[in-house]
């Protein structure tokens, strides 16, 4: 089969082996792939990337000197069932697949080992237990970008925000404007953006943004149209003063107790809820130092370099500082249904469709944050320009 092959850097369209699904596996042929941030990141650096996956007890990430097909955003066709599977749905059927494969018990990630290909094909193997079936004639191109949206949905869950609690999105990159479009799902009433590109500006509003900065020209902390009672740790300070002189004037009164249940209740004051979906050195301190007290930060932006945090500044303020990564395959199939029912739309996200041929292209093309947000890859299409 046709397959884009990843090696030394380099991108390049080679006629590979078809891959053929062991026990418990599915082939499918793929009408759609999406390419992330994380696969321009790997072409580049995936040797950085595999020596870290492997402090954290992956072993098998790709390495520069392998032949990789990336890949791990894809929708497409029931083709076959490998040995020892229950045959679920008939050939044909239009599924989309958590990209993970597990041969014994060595779990491998499709698109980013050289032992589980990737969706850059016109077929890939998928395990039948992470498989799902598209319902209501949903689109494939909308059906490929369940894994991103899984990814967001999965941070939007991390970050517990109450329906009246303002979030914050810094950063707006296809990641950013995911987590944008699931808080919208989710029902957050004020959802704040911050980018310095204005075609990302323009998306994150498409996406549901209640309000967009620019960075360089204004702070995103003091754009929510709500503003906080709590803006330093002095208002912090200020509120318990509040809090016992009017608890002190009911004579007899065991105020104690309001204060076991403002515990137990949760109750107490609280900020926003921050999303970090940039990765770059620098951000997480920056957000850290300007977060109102009682912030909640989930970190998203996958930062591959070391980075440095004053923890003083967090704890002073009490900050929570949560980091977020991938899914579980509930959290999978429930994106999957939100979007085909309607109540997400990843349409914003799409910005271009490529060939196999097209590839390359469209790894350059995504560099400029200007031109394109998600390009999908149709193995079926001539296209090799976005």
């Amino acid at each position: 089969m046709k397959a884009v092959v990843c090696s030394e850097g380099k991108l390049e369209v080679a006629e590979v082996a078809a891959p053929r699904p062991g026990p418990g596996q599915v082939l499918i042929s793929v009408s759609r792939c999406g390419i992330c941030g994380s696969d321009l990141h790997a072409r580049v650096h995936c040797d950085d990337l595999a020596d870290l996956a492997a402090t954290t007890g992956y072993d098998n990430f790709m390495r520069s000197d392998q032949r990789v097909v990336l890949g791990h955003e894809f929708c497409g066709e029931v083709v076959e069932y490998g040995p020892g599977c229950r045959k679920r749905w008939r050939p044909g059927t239009k599924v989309v697949a958590l990209p993970i494969l597990r041969n014994g018990r060595e779990p491998e990630l499709t698109g980013l080992s050289e032992a589980a290909p990737g969706g850059y094909a016109e077929q890939v193997v998928v395990q039948e237990s992470m498989t799902f079936p598209v319902p209501n004639g949903l689109s494939d191109e909308h059906a490929a970008l369940t894994e991103p949206m899984a990814v967001a949905w999965h941070a939007v869950r991390r970050g517990r925000v109450g329906k009246g609690r303002t979030a914050y999105v810094i950063g707006c990159g296809p990641i950013g404007l995911a987590v944008i479009s699931m808080l919208r799902a989710a029902g957050v009433k004020t959802i704040v953006a911050s980018d310095f590109s204005p075609r990302r500006r323009e998306l994150a509003t498409r996406c549901g943004a209640d309000v967009v900065v620019d960075p360089a020209a204004d702070s995103p902390w003091t754009a929510a149209p709500k503003k906080s009672r709590v803006t330093g740790v002095t208002d912090v300070l200020n509120l318990g003063f509040d809090a016992m002189e009017r608890l002190r004037r009911l004579p007899n009164l065991p105020w104690w107790y309001a204060f076991r249940l403002a515990h137990t209740l949760n109750a107490g004051p609280s900020g926003p809820v921050i999303f970090e979906c940039v990765g770059v050195p620098g951000i997480i301190d920056q957000i850290l130092t300007a977060a109102p007290p009682m912030s909640r930060v989930v970190v998203v932006g996958v930062c591959m370099e070391a980075d440095r945090i004053r923890p003083a500044v967090a704890i002073n303020k009490e900050i929570d500082l949560r980091f977020a990564f991938g899914y579980d395959p509930g959290e999978f199939r429930d994106t999957l249904h939100m979007i085909a029912d309607g109540k997400v739309d990843p349409s914003p996200l799409i910005t271009g469709t490529v060939g196999l041929a097209g590839v390359d292209n469209a790894f350059t093309a995504l560099a400029n944050p200007e031109q394109h947000a998600k390009i999908l890859i149709d193995p079926t299409s001539p296209a090799i320009e976005p």
